[in-house]
């Protein structure tokens, strides 16, 4: 697992984000998030605000974004709920950042299938790169964490970074991948083998082979 993130000093981080409030792109989006739920359940959209926060936070500094202290206390009177339910929730859901990181958040899958399949060599790939666990390399570009199983077993070994799954890696995808980001480019998303689309097996389907380009109805069959 990730070491532990070192979340800033609190008064300089509420000089700087005791301020914060939703912009007006973000408070629409919010607003929407709000409405999907009855009157009196507006606490239900809270995962939604602290993400559109999060990623508020980030535009504004350039990165992949972060919850300072004072940021989950803003979603939380904005839902008229008490702080500490909104801090529960960002402190149980991987998916928040409670301590800033870069513009790229490299999350790399270590438990056993991610193993079995080579996470190590994905691991030294970064490594390779300067980067370390649980840090931010010095430019800002990339934060490493290894995380727990992210539901690609069946491409492993995988990493996620920001909102994109890259699977099926080697130490040469790897390292590839690390180079287009800090290059500016955007690489491949998804699977990096050659001819693999999403998961089926190596080769191509061996079952259910008419449902590959269109929509078959097999009830006649069988």
């Amino acid at each position: 697992m990730a070491d532990a993130a070192h979340i800033p000093d609190e008064a300089e981080t509420r000089a700087k984000w005791g301020n914060f409030a939703f912009s007006p792109d973000y408070k629409k989006k919010a607003d929407i998030y709000i409405g999907r739920y009855p009157a009196g359940r507006q606490q239900s959209a809270v995962m939604a605000l602290l993400d559109l926060a999060q990623r508020q936070v980030g535009e504004e500094t350039k990165t992949q974004g972060w919850l300072p202290v004072p940021v989950i206390e803003y979603v939380a009177q904005y839902l008229g709920m008490p702080y500490m339910r909104a801090y529960e929730v960002a402190t149980f859901y991987t998916m928040y950042n409670l301590a800033p990181v870069g513009r790229y958040h490299v999350q790399v899958c270590g438990t056993t299938p991610c193993m079995l399949r080579g996470s190590d060599d994905i691991m030294a790939a970064c490594k390779n790169r300067g980067l370390v666990k649980g840090a931010t390399t010095p430019d800002g570009l990339f934060t490493l964490t290894e995380v727990e199983c992210m539901g690609n077993c069946s491409s492993a070994p995988m990493v996620q970074i920001n909102d994109d799954n890259f699977e099926d890696l080697d130490y040469d995808s790897m390292t590839a991948i690390l180079g287009d980001l800090a290059d500016g480019k955007q690489p491949k998303i998804g699977t990096q083998l050659p001819g693999r689309h999403t998961v089926e097996p190596y080769g191509g389907p061996t079952t259910l082979k008419a449902m590959v380009d269109k929509n078959h109805d097999y009830r006649g069959e069988w």
